[in-house]
């Protein structure tokens, strides 16, 4: 039997999240930057590039992916187990590779690039492993880091984008409301966080009867567990008198959006009620600064002047916010877009960015537990315009 190291197969009709000329126009700003920077190809591997240029979110499974973009193609490289499903979800050519022998998937993408080019690769995402096999198959005169690049780019949202995530960030008020109102003493973090969860994918189906339907999460935290951010569920039982957080996290065609806020189970303290009171307000100063020609550093200094001058800032965990993209919480992150001391990005109009103080006070001292507040803001031309439409703050937040 001949067993080739790839092939293609195609079969039925492509369906993307965005219109062919969404990808066309960001591959041809992808090529003017590769021709600037003396790039002949480029070897996309992580899952938030290939998204974005293609289309395709792959899974992974302990396989290589990627995307080959160079002046003329663009090209998914897939594993046999997807068949054609990888095709039908990009917006170029798709090559599959067999596992009939080892590294056909480096065979398929030299296919592409040819040996002795220029090479634009991700270095914050190829291992050494696989960046040693780049170099013995490719045989490159030389290598880029195409990987800052790439986030520049990334960072600023088209129209088609916007569109996108203002419906996602609507979907994540759907699970909002849900969550509160599965909130009630007894019931299970986890028993809640499934109705939010619930509520956002029937929403998603909804709106996007053409999508994929993945990765959709919610975490609600309650009590003790609410200290960190990304702190998973648990069986813990709501009580009358905690505080909780509600996060929501619907993904469409690979775009994050999020609504987290702080609630508190039929009762709040007043020195929980004072700190609560405290991050609502730094929430709602730095919603205030997110305009054009302000840099994130600028920002982060006067919301911690804020907080210096409550005696509250040695309770802040990370920055203040974040932008928004093709990004998950295992993939992904356009790290050049977030509100702290070391970024010095200037905002400017098209830019997706939230606005998310967080208080953590530790256990023993009045008022503890983690507070949190999220909205998520369009940079404009004159300011923001603020896509969150869940209210924040104790007078609808307190789940009676």
């Amino acid at each position: 039997m001949d067993r080739p190291e790839f092939y293609r197969f195609h079969q039925g009709e492509k369906t993307l999240p965005f219109a062919p000329q969404e990808y066309a126009d960001r591959l041809s700003r992808l090529r003017a930057d590769m021709e600037a920077n003396g790039v002949d190809a480029c070897v996309f591997t992580s899952m938030h590039n290939v998204a974005y240029y293609s289309g395709f979110l792959y899974c992974a499974f302990g396989r290589p992916y990627a995307l080959v973009v160079t002046q003329t193609e663009d090209v998914t490289i897939s594993a046999g187990i997807d068949a054609a499903q990888p095709w039908r979800r990009s917006h170029g050519d798709n090559i599959t590779y067999t596992d009939w022998q080892r590294n056909n998937y480096w065979r398929a993408v030299r296919s592409v690039t040819g040996q002795g080019k220029a090479i634009g690769y991700e270095a914050d995402h190829l291992t050494l492993s696989q960046r040693d096999l780049m170099n013995d198959f490719l045989a490159p005169k030389t290598t880029t880091d195409v990987a800052p690049m790439t986030m520049r780019q990334r960072m600023h949202k088209s129209d088609a984008e916007i569109a996108l995530i203002r419906s996602c960030a609507q979907v994540a008020d759907v699970g909002g409301y849900a969550i509160k109102d599965a909130i009630e003493v007894g019931t299970r973090e986890i028993d809640v966080a499934m109705a939010g969860r619930d509520a956002m994918e029937l929403e998603i189906a909804k709106r996007f009867p053409d999508a994929e339907y993945r990765d959709t999460w919610v975490w609600f935290q309650s009590g003790i567990n609410t200290d960190g951010a990304h702190n998973p569920v648990t069986s813990r039982a709501l009580q009358a008198g905690d505080i909780l957080s509600l996060n929501t996290f619907p993904m469409i065609s690979a775009y994050y959006t999020a609504l987290e806020r702080t609630l508190f189970v039929e009762t709040v303290d007043d020195a929980s009620l004072k700190i609560w009171e405290a991050n609502v307000a730094a929430h709602e100063l730095g919603i205030s600064l997110l305009k054009p020609g302000v840099s994130c550093a600028e920002v982060t200094e006067q919301i911690n002047t804020f907080l210096n001058e409550r005696d509250l800032l040695q309770y802040r965990t990370f920055g203040y916010g974040h932008s928004f993209g093709v990004l998950s919480h295992y993939y992904g992150r356009e790290a050049g877009l977030e509100l702290r001391e070391d970024i010095d990005t200037v905002l400017t109009p098209g830019m997706v960015i939230s606005m998310e103080p967080m208080l953590t006070v530790p256990e023993g001292t009045p008022g503890s537990g983690g507070y949190r507040e999220h909205d998520i803001m369009i940079i404009t031309d004159d300011g923001n315009e603020n896509i969150t439409g869940y209210p924040y703050g104790p007078e609808f937040n307190v789940v009676t």
